[in-house]
């Protein structure tokens, strides 16, 4: 593997960015963030370094569910802009060089949509069979609801025919009928729109939700392999654009997440968010305990070097804990969410990490440089990069969904119009644009954002996070995550401290792994301490410091002694005598 190659997968070491463009920046003075606003805002996404745009839904929709109700899959929310200031906005970002991603509903669409409003006419409607059916009254499925709550069944009975359709969501999203050819069809039509006029993948949401064929005979079940299918729009999407990208939202097991990778092959979904570490990142947090993370990035399967993780510290939804245990998710509601206010569907938290942790700056830059750090693509949602909080007057997640403060002008420099007619309202208090606003944090060298800046400079000098093997390296602190990531004959080693207390790490480099790929391996459990690679002395060696001016000497067996401060955190590289390293 060549530095140059990377390119090719460029997702692997891309710096991705999620934003609403309702939220983001209003141009015209509506009240609405739209894209003639956001065009006005790629440059200060190509200052901070980001490498990729995700955007949240920008389609049609009544707008029920903050767009993920689709009315029209080829368009774009008159409120939002043109389909013509969404291609400036793409040529003006492919300028800065950054691509564009977007949200694709595959799961559901707007009961609104014009194919639902044909399919409830009759039960012999040609777009009947668009969505999913059932005649006879359905078992009690409240078990199976998504957001407790708020739906009580998984079927809603339709006044129109008296048969009931399927939505694993709200009732006003109907579930699309993968099983129908013309569905597919119609889905893979729609993203070659997008693609053919410049975006560069697709988020997927609730992926596995669209592949679980609930509601349908088990005779026509066995006829598709939702896998298969899956496999093929990928493979679709790379005969129209071999660059494009689709990352995905599933939040499953490990071995179960593989599945939806591909499995050994990696033909599916290129990328898929890591939701396992994130939740175990926040038990750590929590216990100042870098051990309940460090087993799980070690419980990792190894994945085609084509796939990728997505590491990400928040994102647009509840803030979910579902995979840890009853006890594990009540220590981080105890620690990050003990008023019920805070929580979501008895499962997540609807609130930013900065009010999580209390504004602490140590600990909050420890949790970004380690978000970094960890073996992937690290995904930032708006505003993390100032450390904006959430507004829990809002509903539901709309909490954490909250216009973007630019200044500490009215309406936080989102929007000229009235408060009253803001399509949501800023954060008010310590969090909000009084006090935390992009305009102040670009002119202060020491501000989050301009460490966050820094970290995505780092991330992007360092192709081991995301193309390299990733191991622990084992030390006596508990409270200390201590790991590698080795590429292409190149090391980088970095530490973090989940404590509130000074550490002292006393290591080794370990011995370069047998099996070490050039293409970048993925997981393996903790390993000891060694010497180097194939007897390789560490003499004159030093780990590099790159976040700071203190190099480490290495002893000639590759030992060296590291302090570190409260939730204090170190990248460095290894760098022997003589070699050529980047700056």
């Amino acid at each position: 593997m060549r530095i140059a190659e990377t390119s090719d997968l460029w997702w692997k070491n891309a710096v991705i960015y999620c934003l609403d463009p309702e939220t983001f920046f209003d141009g015209d003075g509506d009240g609405t963030g739209d894209f003639g606003g956001l065009i006005q805002r790629v440059d200060y996404l190509a200052a901070l370094g980001i490498t990729c745009i995700w955007l949240m839904p920008f389609y049609p929709s009544p707008d029920r569910d903050d767009g993920y109700d689709v009315t029209d899959m080829y368009g774009v929310d008159p409120r939002l802009g043109s389909p013509g200031d969404l291609v400036e906005f793409i040529r003006t970002a492919n300028d800065r060089g950054i691509r564009v991603i977007a949200d694709f509903v595959i799961n559901h669409t707007s009961d609104r949509h014009p194919w639902f409003v044909q399919a409830r006419k009759s039960v012999d409607n040609p777009y009947r069979d668009y969505y999913i059916w059932r005649k006879d009254t359905p078992p009690d499925t409240s078990d199976k609801v998504v957001f407790p709550g708020e739906e009580t069944s998984i079927w809603t009975q339709d006044k129109a025919t008296g048969e009931w359709y399927l939505h694993m969501f709200a009732k006003h999203q109907p579930d699309l009928n993968v099983m129908n050819s013309k569905v597919r069809d119609e889905i893979a039509k729609s993203m070659g729109f997008w693609l053919q006029l410049g975006l560069d993948g697709f988020r997927l949401d609730a992926v596995p939700f669209f592949l679980e064929l609930l509601g349908e005979p088990k005779d026509e079940t066995a006829k598709i392999d939702p896998h298969q299918y899956l496999s093929a729009l990928r493979s679709f999407l790379n005969r129209r654009q071999g660059s494009a990208v689709l990352l995905g939202e599933v939040n499953l097991p490990y071995k179960e997440q593989l599945k939806y990778f591909g499995g050994p092959a990696g033909n599916e979904l290129n990328m898929q968010f890591d939701f396992l570490s994130m939740q175990n990142m926040y038990l750590s947090l929590a216990r100042q305990d870098a051990r309940p993370l460090a087993r799980t990035l070690s419980s990792r399967p190894k994945i085609n070097p084509d796939n990728q993780w997505a590491m990400f510290v928040r994102n647009h939804d509840e803030l979910t804990l579902d995979k840890l245990s009853d006890a594990e998710r009540a220590e981080v509601f105890a620690a990050f969410g003990p008023d019920p206010d805070m929580q979501m569907y008895g499962r997540g938290l609807r609130r930013r990490l900065p009010t999580m942790l209390d504004g602490d700056p140590a600990r909050i830059r420890m949790v970004y440089s380690l978000m970094f750090s960890l073996p992937g693509t690290p995904v930032l949602f708006y505003g993390e990069e100032i450390g904006m909080g959430e507004d829990l007057r809002a509903k539901g997640r709309s909490a954490v969904r909250s216009p973007m403060q630019w200044d500490d002008t009215g309406n936080g420099g989102f929007s000229t119009a009235p408060a009253g007619d803001l399509v949501a309202q800023p954060v008010d208090g310590p969090f909000g644009p009084a006090h935390i606003n992009a305009a102040a944090a670009k002119r202060d060298p020491d501000s989050l954002w301009n460490f966050v800046a820094t970290l995505i400079q780092r991330y992007r000098e360092c192709p081991e996070l995301g193309w390299g093997r990733f191991e622990l390296i084992k030390q006596a602190s508990p409270a200390v995550l201590l790991h590698r990531c080795t590429w292409d004959g190149s090391m980088v080693i970095v530490a973090h401290n989940f404590g509130a207390e000074p550490a002292s790490v006393t290591a080794a480099v370990p011995a370069a792994p047998a099996e070490e790929s050039e293409e970048g391996g993925e997981g393996g459990p903790e390993v000891p301490g060694g010497t180097g690679g194939a007897g390789r002395s560490y003499a004159g060696a030093v780990l590099r410091d790159l976040l700071g001016r203190e190099d480490i000497p290495l002893s000639d067996d590759g030992s060296f002694e590291l302090p570190l401060d409260r939730y204090g955190y170190r990248w460095f590289r290894v760098q022997h005598p003589g070699e050529r390293q980047v700056p």
